[in-house]
């Protein structure tokens, strides 16, 4: 199955979707620091980012452009609790693939990471 980045400023967040998506067979890794997030994907292969925007020292926008410098192949999914037109809009012209709204539940997770994993 597919290996899994998960960075929110909340680390129980991140630890939730893991318990989400490994029942689904995934390795998920959280994390709350973004720098301790990019050390990861450089050193490691990673099929998926899902990203808060708000994080604490970079934007999950900022995170998603290092990334793909990084990774130039990942997919990535933003989340957010503050949805704007524009942030939306930025995040899919860096690269995201889909744009979610905070709180994210249990089905709707599952499902689009199943659609951007078969993609």
């Amino acid at each position: 199955m597919a290996k899994i980045i998960v960075v929110d400023d909340v680390i129980d967040a991140g630890i939730l979707i893991r318990k989400i998506l490994s029942k689904k067979g995934h390795e998920v890794f959280p994390f709350s620091e973004e720098e301790e997030a990019l050390d990861f994907a450089r050193k490691n292969e990673l099929d998926l980012a899902i990203l808060d925007i708000k994080l604490k020292k970079m934007s999950g926008l900022e995170v998603l452009e290092e990334l793909k410098k990084i990774r130039p192949e990942i997919k990535a999914m933003m989340l957010t609790g503050y949805p704007t037109i524009e942030t939306a809009r930025e995040s899919l012209s860096i690269g995201a693939n889909d744009y979610c709204v905070k709180p994210i539940d249990k089905e709707e997770l599952e499902n689009k990471v199943a659609e951007l994993l078969s993609s």
